[in-house]
C-alpha cells in the first residue's frame, strides 16, 4: 500500500485526480477502479508492487509495430480498471480490483521489475493486461529505475488517465498503444463506463509531446463496425499524425458479450481499406494471422519493409529506420 497521487482531500472525502472519472470517495470506500480506498482523508494505492500477471512478450504482442521491432518486453499487470468493458479479454484481473486480497500476486519493488526485464534480455518493460493507469504509482516508479538502466518503457492503456496523470507519463515513457474502442459517445457510456473525447485528448496529447503513439480498435460486429464510424475514427487518427500507425483487431467473444458473433476476416480487410483511403500509412489486422496484415509497407514505394507472421518479425529490411529500396524514412522507434 503507498499513498496514492493526484488527489485533493475535503474533510474525510477525497477527490481522485488520476483519471477522467475524478471520483469523489468518502472515508474507508474505494474508487471506480477497486483500487485506491481512502483512509482517514488520505488516498492510498491498495496495488503498489502487487504484480498478479507478469510474461515476457514479443513486442508486437502489446501491439507495438513501430517499436522496437522483433524484441522482448516485460510485460507487468496488477488488478483494476477504470473502465467496465463488457467485452474485456483480461476482466479476470481487470474487474477484480474489489477483490484485491484474493487475487493471487507477488510482491515486487521496482529494482525487482529492472533487474528481471534485463536479465531476461528485454529491451522494455510494458505496463499492460489490465489498465496502468490504476498502478500508476508502482508503474511511474519502475519506469524511472528502467530508464537508468537503459530500457525504455510502454503503456498499454485505454487512454482514460487525467492530464496531469498524462504529464508525468511524458517524464518516463517512451511509447503507448492507447485503445480507441470506438467513435462514438453512446457506445463509451454503455459499453465501458467512460467518455470518447477524453482518450482522443490523450492520443493527440502524447503524439505532440513525442511519445510513440499506436491505436488499437476491436472491431466488434453490429456495436463499432459501421463504415461511417469506422472512417471517422480513421480520419481522427490522420488528423493526429497520418503515419500513426491503426491496429484494427478481431473481437472474440467473451466475458458480458461471449454471444456475440466473432469478427470475420472480411470486416477487418475492409476496415483497413478504410483506414488506407483516409491517409493512413500503417493500418495493420489483429487477431487474424497471414494475408499480409501484418506486414509493415513503405509509404513512398509501397514495397513490404517487415515481414510478419502473428507476432513475429520473419524480415526486417530496414535500414536505420529508412526503406532498403527508396531510402524513405519510415516513422517509429527503431
Amino acid at each position: 500500500m503507498k499513498e496514492a497521487r493526484f488527489y485533493q482531500s475535503d474533510g474525510d472525502t477525497v477527490t481522485c485526480g488520476l483519471c477522467a472519472h475524478h471520483c469523489r470517495i468518502k472515508n474507508n470506500r474505494r474508487g471506480l477502479c477497486g483500487v485506491r480506498e481512502n483512509r482517514d482523508g488520505k488516498l492510498y494505492s491498495l496495488s503498489y508492487g502487487k504484480v498478479s500477471a507478469e510474461h515476457v512478450d514479443p513486442i508486437e504482442k502489446k501491439p507495438l509495430f513501430h517499436f522496437l521491432p522483433g524484441t522482448l518486453t516485460y510485460s507487468i499487470a496488477t488488478v483494476g480498471c477504470n473502465f467496465k468493458c463488457l467485452h474485456c479479454q483480461n476482466y479476470s484481473l481487470s474487474q477484480a480490483g474489489l477483490q484485491i486480497q484474493r487475487i493471487p500476486h507477488v510482491r515486487k519493488d521496482p529494482v525487482d521489475i529492472v533487474e528481471t526485464a534485463r536479465s531476461t534480455g528485454c529491451k522494455s518493460i510494458s505496463y499492460t493486461y489490465s489498465e496502468p493507469t490504476v498502478f500508476f504509482e508502482f508503474a511511474h516508479e519502475c519506469a524511472e529505475l528502467a530508464r537508468t538502466q537503459g530500457l525504455k518503457n510502454v503503456f498499454v492503456s485505454n487512454g482514460y488517465m487525467s492530464s496531469d496523470a498524462a504529464s508525468a507519463l511524458v517524464e518516463v515513457i517512451d511509447g503507448i498503444n492507447i485503445d480507441i474502442k470506438s467513435f462514438s459517445e453512446e457506445f463509451y457510456s454503455s459499453t465501458c463506463g467512460g467518455s470518447l473525447q477524453q482518450v482522443l485528448d490523450n492520443v493527440s496529447f502524447f503524439r505532440q509531446q513525442g511519445v510513440w503513439v499506436e491505436a488499437t480498435t476491436l472491431v466488434i460486429p453490429q456495436l463499432n463496425d459501421s463504415e461511417e464510424e469506422l472512417r471517422r475514427l480513421a480520419e481522427f487518427i490522420c488528423s493526429v499524425d497520418p503515419s500513426l500507425p491503426w491496429h484494427v483487431s478481431a473481437f472474440r467473444p467473451t466475458y458480458k458479450m461471449a454471444d456475440r458473433l466473432p469478427t470475420g476476416s472480411e470486416a477487418l480487410i475492409r476496415a483497413r481499406e478504410i483506414g488506407h483511403s483516409a491517409g493512413l500509412h500503417h493500418v495493420y489486422i489483429g487477431n487474424i494471422h497471414g494475408g499480409g496484415g501484418e506486414n509493415t509497407d513503405c509509404p513512398t514505394c509501397s514495397r513490404t519493409v517487415i515481414h510478419r507472421h502473428g507476432f513475429t518479425v520473419r524480415r526486417n529490411l530496414l535500414e536505420q529506420g529508412r526503406c532498403q529500396h527508396c531510402t524513405a524514412k519510415i516513422s517509429g522507434v527503431w
